[in-house]
């Protein structure tokens, strides 16, 4: 193990920053986290023991990889930057049950690299990450669609989105983010991390949010997840109208589809001028499928 200081350390990162001439590219999201408190909370957030695998996504200089891989069985870490890979190589020498690999997680083969890459690909296996945030949903949701079986999906993001991800039927907050979430697992805000832990500081304070793939499945499945989310959009799409309004924009105004809309309300005993965001997942799937049944949607 390495006798210098922690990688996230103020004074290792800037050194590193300094020895490698390296700047935080905008077009990657990259802000460096400079504390090693908040790092050693993300891994104990993530329950990281020495039985887990875990994938992390970015590890930019490494510091929260040195912290996975202290607690881990084996880290396989996920780099998109190719000029931070000799860098890496590096830092993370001393660490042997550590790969990291050059990849975009939107494009990657995670089975193909789970079983390239892991000693032992039956372990547990959580994902661990400071994601950029302008990408945060398509990697979530590209993770939770995946055919491989996550234990913990432990990521941070920009706060707003991760109140999003965690919010409550009812609550301004609450929208199709939460209920794509919801649909695949159970999303909590961990704790919070100001944007001055960061080099170079952020414009907003983060938060890291754990995610509970779902373990039985939902009471009730909708006829089309595709289906599903589109109808969830669309009734998000003008938070301020009513559910009514909402699926007028949706389906259409004419008058003999709303009025079977104005039906399929009615017999599932919802509010024509309730807000969208007091629905809940299976609400939002009971009225997918008897719009279906009405043959209003497809």
């Amino acid at each position: 193990m390495s006798n210098q200081p922690a990688i996230g350390n103020l004074n290792r990162t800037q050194a590193i920053l300094k020895k490698y001439g390296i700047r935080a590219k905008k077009s990657y999201g990259q802000n460096f986290l400079t504390d090693v408190n908040v790092l050693k909370k993300i891994v104990a957030a993530a329950e990281i023991s020495k039985n887990d695998n875990v994938i992390e996504i970015g590890p930019g200089l490494g510091a929260l990889t040195e912290q996975l891989s202290l607690a881990a069985n084996q880290v396989l870490a996920l780099e998109i930057d190719q000029s931070l890979l000799p860098v890496l190589a590096d830092v993370l020498s001393p660490y042997d049950n550590v790969t990291v690999v050059n990849q975009d997680i939107l494009k990657a083969d995670l089975p193909a690299l789970i079983n390239e890459h892991f000693a032992d690909p039956s372990k547990p296996l959580k994902v661990v990450a400071n994601l950029p945030y302008y990408i945060t949903s398509p990697i979530l949701m590209g993770l939770l669609s995946s055919p491989v079986h996550f234990d913990c999906i432990c990521v941070m993001m920009q706060k707003e989105v991760a109140e999003r991800l965690a919010a409550k039927p009812g609550t301004k907050q609450y929208g199709a983010l939460t209920l794509a979430i919801q649909y695949h697992g159970q999303a909590q805000i961990a704790f919070g991390v100001s944007r001055h832990s960061f080099v170079p500081a952020p414009n907003v304070d983060s938060a890291i949010v754990t995610i509970e793939p779902r373990k039985e499945p939902l009471a009730r499945l909708p006829f089309s997840q595709k289906t599903l989310f589109n109808v969830i959009k669309g009734c998000f799409a003008h938070r301020r109208k009513s559910l009514r309004n909402n699926l007028k924009s949706l389906l259409g105004k004419d008058a003999e589809i709303m009025g079977r809309a104005d039906g399929v309300l009615q017999k599932l005993g919802l509010d024509p001028q309730v807000r969208p965001e007091k629905l809940t997942l299976l609400q939002f799937i009971d009225l997918t499928n008897a719009l279906h049944e009405a043959n209003l949607v497809k």
